[in-house]
């Protein structure tokens, strides 16, 4: 019988790699990240989140990152309570220019926030690759000996 992928049994794209604990294929600018107690293992774009430029808020509830949703919901409402203390047209034309500014700032830095956050809470890199992508994009730090 024809291997009906057409690759010939061809095994140099192996999705399966060792290093690799999802089985997944992985894109080469996404990271996993997995907690040792838990099992629990989350992958992550590095680097600018245009899903948050364009959905805000609905990022982190679907990721179930609460922590980082009311961190955000909290600028978000201060920047708001700021900007309604004008009156009127300028108020308006404050309140847009200053949600497509917080939309730019959160796209620009929701995916260290949400990594950060993941590190504080027990996860580590999984792989090598990963590793080296997180360390790349200043996001991840080697731990220091408690020893020294």
């Amino acid at each position: 019988m024809q291997n009906p992928f057409g690759n010939g049994n061809n095994d140099d794209n192996n999705q399966n790699d060792p290093n690799n604990p999802t089985g997944l294929p992985i894109p080469p600018n996404f990271a996993t990240v997995v907690n040792k107690e838990s099992g629990q293992i989350r992958i992550a774009k590095v680097g600018p989140s245009f899903t948050a430029l364009l959905f805000n808020l609905w990022v982190p509830i679907f990721r179930s990152d609460w922590y980082n949703l009311l961190c955000m919901a909290g600028v978000e409402i201060i920047a708001g309570m700021a900007l309604s203390l004008g009156m009127g047209q300028p108020f308006q034309v404050a309140y847009s220019v200053g949600s497509y500014g917080l939309g730019i700032i959160w796209m620009l830095i929701y995916n260290m926030m949400y990594f950060k956050h993941l590190f504080n809470i027990g996860f580590v890199p999984a792989d090598d690759r990963s590793k080296e992508l997180l360390s790349d994009a200043n996001y991840w730090k080697e731990p220091k000996d408690k020893n020294e």
